[in-house]
């Protein structure tokens, strides 16, 4: 067994597992480097590398399961990671939807989505682009303050074998820069704002230049925030706060949810959840995506599929155990780490675009709020109840007016998304994406 070769690794450990009593395993196996590098005022502050790899193995004894991991390569640890795994196998509970992918469900080639950029990032390149961006938003006329820039990048490795045949590994890279800055002053008040730019290819990232400019000018925006009177109007969300909807569609459509009755959709499989002609999809083989992935974390195909269509939820997110518990067939969507057994989970999932512009969608809101910042946590999975902080600003006469701080948005999810009307402004920044989106009838409560 070598542990140069990532997949004979896996194998030969998945091999021991099988003769030391288990039914039968999967190993994963992640070896990554990153780079983290932070920037402020002008100075260095943080500048930091690192590589690491671990291997989690999990084995199945009729139908109990354990996992267990290691960042120990050798012959000694894995014969203990093997003990250890089949010795808990033997003595937890047993559960009835576990168990691995049959052979014929198992992905039989691993598409290249292009998602690794072979060129690691110089540390000086990696400085010279936070300054840059750092400068630009200290330039803007009105920033008096930055809480720095950031940058990451990392790579990894992804080897994944069973006992079922498969054996396959990809590698995927990703990297971010960040600045954010502050405007005003203690005694007529200060705001804070932010841009960043994320990429799986770093040739792909926005210009740090472009990036700090946006976050001075967002900064400056906000000043002389005010309150509003607490009222119902339509709520307009930022593509950067947008997305956050469709995260939490994302949570109530995962298929563990589901099972367990905590999701305030777990009822509305083929009924309409959203107005007609809204689309939402899920795409882990689009090519550069940040979430993209050949196959899941059980080694199943990655597809991509519509999971509302035409405002009718079509299917949830499901992994092979959600999938049994709930009658169903896995829809490719397990994620797997080193340490805890796979779970279902979207990749890139994004709200299509609609087909009207931005000020088209804003154009005749007498009074309303555009939404930019949201804050804590306020989503109830079970009930759909949602309440979060938000910062914006006001809509009057159908255009962007004064800066709106210290405010609640207030609603339902249920009724929010059959309400959500998306403009045309999609763009692919974050893993999970939205355009800009309206909802009227929301509650504010201000002053």
């Amino acid at each position: 067994m070598s542990a140069s070769d990532p997949l004979e690794l896996l194998s030969g450990l998945v091999g021991r597992a099988r003769r030391a009593g288990a039914d039968a395993a999967d190993a994963v196996l992640v070896d990554s480097v990153s780079l983290s590098v932070g920037w402020r005022l002008g100075q260095l502050e943080r500048l930091e590398r690192s590589e690491g790899g671990d291997i989690g193995l999990r084995v199945l004894i009729g139908r109990r399961q354990a996992m267990v991991s290691s960042s120990d390569r050798s012959q000694t640890a894995l014969d203990e990671l093997v003990e250890r795994a089949v010795a808990m196998a033997r003595r937890v509970p047993e559960d009835p939807y576990a168990g691995l992918a049959e052979p014929e469900q198992l992905a039989r080639a691993v598409p290249d989505l292009d998602i690794c950029d072979p060129a690691e990032p110089d540390a000086e390149d990696m400085i010279g682009r936070l300054r840059r961006a750092e400068d630009a938003a200290r330039a803007v006329t009105g920033v008096t303050n930055s809480e720095g820039a950031e940058g990451s990048w990392s790579r990894s490795q992804v080897a994944f074998a069973a006992s079922n045949g498969f054996a396959q590994a990809y590698s995927v890279s990703s990297g971010a820069l960040s600045v954010s800055v502050l405007a005003g002053d203690a005694a007529s008040g200060m705001e804070r704002d932010y841009d960043y730019t994320s990429a799986v290819f770093l040739s792909d990232w926005r210009a740090p230049e472009e990036v700090g400019e946006e976050a001075g000018r967002r900064a400056v925006r906000r000043l002389g925030a005010r309150k509003v009177r607490t009222c119902k109007v339509p709520v307009v969300y930022d593509p950067r706060v947008s997305r956050g909807l469709v995260s939490s569609l994302a949570g109530a459509i995962n298929g563990a949810a589901v099972a367990r009755g905590t999701s305030f959709l777990k009822d509305r499989l083929g009924q309409a959840v959203f107005s007609p002609g809204i689309r939402v999809v899920d795409d882990p083989l689009r090519r550069r995506g940040l979430r993209s992935r050949p196959f899941d974390g059980e080694g199943l195909p990655s597809r991509k599929m519509a999971v509302v269509e035409d405002g009718v939820l079509k299917t949830w997110l499901l992994d092979l155990r959600s999938a049994r518990q709930l009658g169903l067939a896995s829809t490719g969507s397990a994620g797997r780490g080193t340490g805890s057994p796979p779970s279902p989970g979207a990749s890139n999932l994004y709200l299509e675009a609609g087909p009207v512009t931005v000020a088209e969608l804003i154009g005749d809101i007498p009074s309303g709020f555009y939404v930019t910042e949201l804050f804590g946590h306020g989503v109830n999975g079970v009930t759909g109840d949602y309440s979060r902080g938000a910062a914006g600003f006001w809509i009057e006469g159908g255009e962007i007016a004064e800066p709106v701080s210290e405010v609640t948005v207030a609603g339902n999810l249920k009724e929010m998304f059959r309400a959500l009307t998306p403009a045309s402004d999609l763009t692919f920044r974050y893993g999970i994406d939205a355009p800009t989106v309206r909802i009227d009838g929301m509650t504010i409560a201000g002053r």
